[in-house]
């Protein structure tokens, strides 16, 4: 499976309001469950569409995105108070273990997922953190996003966070993505 990112010049598309579609902020907020008191990852956060639904709930949000393009856009576009940008890869997080109450991937698992990455991200969410999970699904109908060859199935991207020793709270296949929560493991 190979792993790509989203085309920089195209980052004004990540703006369309379209892409609620796929997932919406009710559903994203319903899913994540953010309290007031938490500190969250976007991982993936491009321009900061998702970023953008989820800060005003939580006390700090860390968008992350390992291309500085994305963040220079969403600087432009203006960054809430509450949001810090982190160049990094999802591999190699700046951030101190049990540092993160929750982190989210909408449409990007695809571009991070690898054995060091669920790794990384066990190791920075506080035991039975919650990560959240919509991407492409490989089943999808490819109306929209990636390639069906660079997408996850659901069962793929569920047996990966289970071998990282995530536990696994929700997973649903839909026609075109899925929804996948984990939990970080007890350490």
């Amino acid at each position: 499976m190979g792993f790509h990112t989203f085309d920089p010049e195209r980052a004004p598309a990540l703006e369309d309001a379209s892409r609620y579609r796929w997932c919406s902020r009710e559903e994203l907020l319903s899913l994540l469950e953010p309290r007031q008191e938490d500190i969250v990852a976007d991982l993936g956060s491009g321009t900061g569409f998702f970023a953008d639904d989820v800060a005003p709930y939580v006390d700090t949000l860390y968008a992350i995105d390992v291309q500085t393009e994305m963040h220079e856009f969403y600087r432009e576009k203006g960054v809430p108070e509450s949001v810090d940008t982190i160049h990094a890869n999802i591999d190699d997080l700046p951030l101190a273990d049990d540092s993160l109450d929750a982190a989210f991937s909408v449409d990007t698992y695809h571009e991070f997922a690898s054995d060091d990455s669920l790794t990384e991200l066990a190791r920075v969410l506080k035991p039975n953190g919650r990560l959240v999970t919509i991407d492409w699904s490989a089943t999808g109908e490819q109306e929209s996003g990636p390639p069906l060859t660079e997408r996850f199935a659901l069962g793929d991207a569920v047996s990966q966070l289970q071998d990282a020793g995530f536990s696994i709270g929700r997973a649903t296949d839909r026609r075109e993505t899925y929804v996948c929560v984990a939990h970080a493991p007890d350490r």
